[in-house]
This record gives structure tokens, sequence and C-alpha cells, in this order.
């Protein structure tokens, strides 16, 4: 999925009760941590600052909720005692107008491979391109896609 340079996409889930994606838009910026799982942390290092995040509710909500925008790439975690464990910067964009339910993206075939439909348990996740702008389609977001 990387490609030089190139601005790559992703999802990133969170339980709203513990952080939502109104709080991010209250806070503007946090630091994304808590992320344990070692398929997730590989795909954690290869984020980039100025790669655009879905912020997906998970628990009973279930649904993409917002944009953000990735402003620092991965660094150890100053909070934590393992060394394998990394965070990343990243700033609100937007709310999506229509939340994209894990229902939608399931009932659609064309995400059949997709992580959040495969591997329900994993917090970070690559988006294809295709899926971006099909899913940003599907929430009704388009300025800041």
């Amino acid at each position: 999925m990387l490609v030089g340079d190139a601005m790559n996409h992703w999802l990133f889930k969170t339980e709203p009760g513990d952080y939502s994606f109104g709080d991010l838009l209250r806070d503007k910026r946090t630091v994304w941590d808590g992320v344990g799982n070692n398929l997730a942390l590989k795909f954690m290092r290869d984020v980039r600052r100025g790669d655009r995040v879905f912020i997906y509710h998970t628990g009973k909500d279930k649904h993409i909720a917002g944009v953000a925008s990735v402003v620092r790439g991965p660094y150890p975690d100053p909070e934590g005692d393992d060394e394998k464990r990394i965070v990343v910067d990243v700033r609100a964009v937007a709310p999506i107008p229509n939340p994209v339910s894990l229902a939608d993206v399931k009932a659609d075939k064309g995400f059949s491979t997709f992580h959040l439909v495969t591997i329900s348990r994993l917090s970070v996740m690559p988006v294809t391109p295709a899926w971006w702008k099909k899913l940003c389609k599907m929430g009704e977001l388009s300025a800041t896609c």
C-alpha cells in the first residue's frame, strides 16, 4: 500500500466511551495510543505525517464517525515501558455527515477483504484508495476526503 511519499489512508478504532471523535474535535489534537496487537502495531509503524485516518467507533455504535489527519508519525509511547509500543499524533479534520456503519460496509461485497470485515478485533488498519473514496461517498463527505 505504501507508495513513495504518497498519502496513505487508515482506519483507527476507538471505544467512544473512552475517547470519541467528539473528544478529538474538542481537543483538536491527541496522541493515539493504547495499541497492543502486533499486526496493528505493524500497520501503525507505516503511518506517516499527512496521512488521513477514519476514526471508527466500536462497541454499540460500530460506525465511522470522522476523519483525522496524522500530524506526527510513529514514535515510542512516552507513557509506556514496552519498547515495541508506539503512538502517533492526530488532529481532527471533520465529522462524517452520514456515519458509515459496520452493517453498511459488510453489505457491500466490495469490502469483503477489508480488515474491518475480516479481522474484527484489529484496531489499526490500512484503507485502500478505492475503499477510502467509496467510504467518503457513503458518508457524504467530499470536501475533506
